[in-house]
């Protein structure tokens, strides 16, 4: 700057100053100034600059200084690039497209680390579907750990379900309670729209459920819980899911209430109620019969009674008419 103001005195000294003059000098102070200000800033990412050059890493200087302007933390940008060559992925992740994922509010950070994790365990993961991933809510790391490392759920999920236990019903009328464990790896490739942990653990129980309502005994099923193990993965639970099935285990299977049994009792007593409706119902129309009848011989009587007044009337209305004579056989 001091430069700059000593060559325009000079300039003002010797003769009178152009237009051109000016503005040529407008625009070496505007440089003059740009480039101090650029200085300060790199100033505060030179380590940063640095440390990626010797790194292998590189990343210029400007392209530092703008994601200071783009109040992008450059240091994160750093460490993951240094991350990515390290590991051999630098062609996968550029400096721009982890600009650009940060921007979107993503985790560039647990992307790299995933992706690093996927390349070691040689699973095909790339940027586009970890960021999808990320962005979409889900621990894309996470994701990858349990694609390497399978995962056991418990169902039923004390933490999701109020009953301890899967309650089926064999043929026979038993009631059997079972737990099962199941060890699930993440499919990478249905995680973004596949369904949750959640939809897995309730197809899981169906499944089972069903398994034991279809043995003839629960017999079977108490001799060889494998049986429902193996009938659950033949169905494709994982079908459309974020996991893909490993085994099914029964941990635990116990003996409920005869609920055959009990049914046939309710069913016994309901019928009994019903028999003693019907009975109720015709002792009430024999009694109402009966009754019918009563006074129907009441009314006869009545009528027996009426003609046996008439016959007195009839003796003295013949005697008056003289028309009252002995019987000739009599």
């Amino acid at each position: 700057m001091t430069i700059c103001s000593g060559l325009m005195l000079a300039q003002a000294g010797a003769e009178p100053m152009t237009f051109s003059s000016v503005l040529l000098m407008s625009l070496a102070a505007i440089f003059c100034l740009v480039l101090l200000v650029f200085a300060i800033m790199f100033a505060t990412v030179a380590r940063l600059w640095f440390r990626a050059g010797m790194s292998g890493a590189y990343i210029g200087p400007v392209q530092l200084v703008v994601m200071k302007l783009k109040r992008i933390n450059p240091e994160v940008i750093v460490d993951c690039r240094i991350n990515a060559v390290q590991a051999g992925l630098a062609s996968e992740m550029s400096t721009v497209a982890m600009e650009s994922h940060m921007l979107a509010g993503g985790k560039v950070p647990l992307i790299v680390r995933a992706m690093i994790a996927a390349h070691k365990a040689q699973i095909d993961l790339d940027w586009n579907t970890a960021a999808a991933i990320d962005l979409a809510g889900r621990n894309v790391l996470e994701a990858v750990q349990t694609s390497v490392r399978t995962k056991v759920i418990d169902c039923p999920d004390p933490a999701r379900s109020a009953r301890p236990t899967l309650d089926g019903i064999a043929k026979d009328g038993i009631q059997l309670k079972a737990k099962a464990r199941v060890t699930v790896r993440t499919n990478i490739s249905q995680l973004i729209g596949g369904a949750t942990e959640e939809t897995v653990i309730a197809r899981v129980g169906e499944g089972i459920v069903s398994a034991i309502g279809s043995c003839e005994t629960h017999k079977e099923v108490l001799a060889n819980p494998m049986l429902i193990a193996k009938a659950v993965l033949a169905k494709g639970l994982d079908s459309q899911t974020a996991y893909e099935i490993v085994s099914i285990d029964i941990a635990d299977i116990d003996v409920g209430d005869n609920v055959g049994a009990r049914l046939q009792a309710d069913q016994a007593e309901a019928d009994m109620r019903i028999a003693r409706a019907h009975a109720e119902e015709r002792r009430a129309a024999a009694v109402a019969h009966e009754q019918e009848m009563r006074a129907l011989t009441q009314e006869n009587q009545a009528e027996v009674v009426l003609s046996e007044a008439e016959v007195p009337r009839a003796m003295a209305g013949a005697y008056r008419r003289g028309t009252l004579r002995k019987s000739e056989d009599a």
